[in-house]
């Protein structure tokens, strides 16, 4: 964690502190090494939370776009079942980072939990997903002219076949990868959740430009109120045009 109660305020770990957990209330130890980023960690116990992973640099990095007071915030259910999500902005959206492999009953049962959520994801942990991503992308086609959507039959050859069937939006991102040119390091890609025509759509996103909305409430997240039946209508125009072209051609 990033974040633990110190003399009762949330603060950073640095060498020599011991602090409370905000979850739970136990004691909390600062990890302060060379190798590993700096974190808390519970004492003599697991994390209290079980959903919980390590962090990364590239987790902290992304953490770190947003205002700390909206980093590890807890939520309870009805039921009282507590959880830390990595950033919840104060318009009530929860996004989660996600590096580690997620099996796939933990990340449904996350999406039920937080439900106004979206997800990034690292797509760099495995080098074959960015291969994958850049020789499937030949089924893509954009959905209009100049827009930043895009239109997959087959979704599960180009992203990581985890996350194709999300109920919430997935971001992945590219960034670390060195085989990137700084323009394309800045885009992410959002698989959006269900299927339009039968085929998924992605939205290509600049990272300050999705940052920027998700501060300021303006990420639209709710695409199926309208966005999916104009999307649905203009690949049915498109499938129409593409079917009597290549009933033309057989023709002759």
């Amino acid at each position: 964690m990033q974040f633990a109660i110190v003399d009762g305020r949330r603060s950073q770990p640095e060498p020599g502190l011991t602090g409370l957990c905000p979850g739970c209330k136990s004691d909390m130890v600062a990890r302060c090494g060379p190798v590993r980023i700096w974190h808390w960690a519970h004492k003599g116990m697991r994390h209290c939370d079980h959903w919980w992973e390590n962090e990364t640099e590239w987790h902290r990095r992304w953490k770190n776009n947003f205002p700390s007071d909206w980093q590890e915030v807890i939520h309870f259910s009805p039921s009282k079942e507590r959880h830390i999500s990595d950033v919840k902005t104060r318009y009530g959206l929860v996004i989660e980072f996600q590096h580690s492999r997620l099996d796939a009953q933990e990340r449904v049962s996350r999406e039920d939990f937080y439900k106004k959520m979206i997800w990034v994801v690292d797509g760099t942990r495995r080098k074959r997903d960015h291969k994958r991503f850049r020789s499937g992308r030949g089924d893509w086609r954009r959905i209009r002219p100049n827009t930043p959507l895009f239109a997959s039959p087959f979704p599960e050859n180009s992203l990581p076949q985890d996350w194709i069937d999300s109920k919430v939006p997935v971001l992945f991102d590219f960034e670390s990868s060195n085989e990137n040119p700084p323009e394309v390091a800045q885009r992410l890609w959002c698989l959006l959740p269900g299927r339009a025509s039968g085929q998924a759509v992605l939205w290509r996103m600049e990272r300050a430009a999705f940052v920027k909305a998700a501060s300021t409430g303006k990420l639209d997240l709710n695409w199926e109120a309208g966005l999916k039946q104009s999307i649905e209508a203009t690949l049915r125009r498109q499938n129409a045009r593409i079917s009597m072209a290549l009933s033309r051609r057989s023709r002759f």
